[in-house]
């Protein structure tokens, strides 16, 4: 009798045969479902960032302005850019979030709706 081989057995090769890319039918993407908010809610938080930008770039100056004696052209411009950066950032970041999470919630609601 002979003892069981070790060996696993070599695998076949798959054969994959060439498409032509101009006959292949992608799904329809109007029906796919998308996490992104409306349009609206997008044009809201950029402009939120845009005020947000403004009104820190001012704060910065003024403070910079009021704290600084002589020429202060250079302190109170980098004091206005750190300022705009900053308030940007910030709001930035909320605005992210808060459209994630109308994004979750939008999709748990049409969960809940379907159901």
């Amino acid at each position: 009798m002979e003892p069981p081989s070790t060996e696993s057995p070599t695998p076949h090769p798959t054969v994959v045969e060439p498409v032509d890319p101009a006959t292949v039918q992608l799904p329809d993407t109007s029906l796919a479902p998308t996490a992104l908010p409306s349009t609206l809610a997008r044009a809201l938080a950029f402009t939120a960032v845009i005020i947000a930008g403004v009104c820190g770039g001012l704060v910065g100056w003024a403070v910079t302005d009021l704290q600084c004696t002589g020429d202060c052209g250079t302190p109170a411009t980098i004091g206005a850019v750190v300022g705009a950066l900053l308030a940007a950032g910030g709001v930035a970041v909320i605005a992210v979030l808060t459209l994630r999470a109308m994004a979750e919630w939008n999709q748990q609601a049409s969960i809940r709706h379907r159901r």
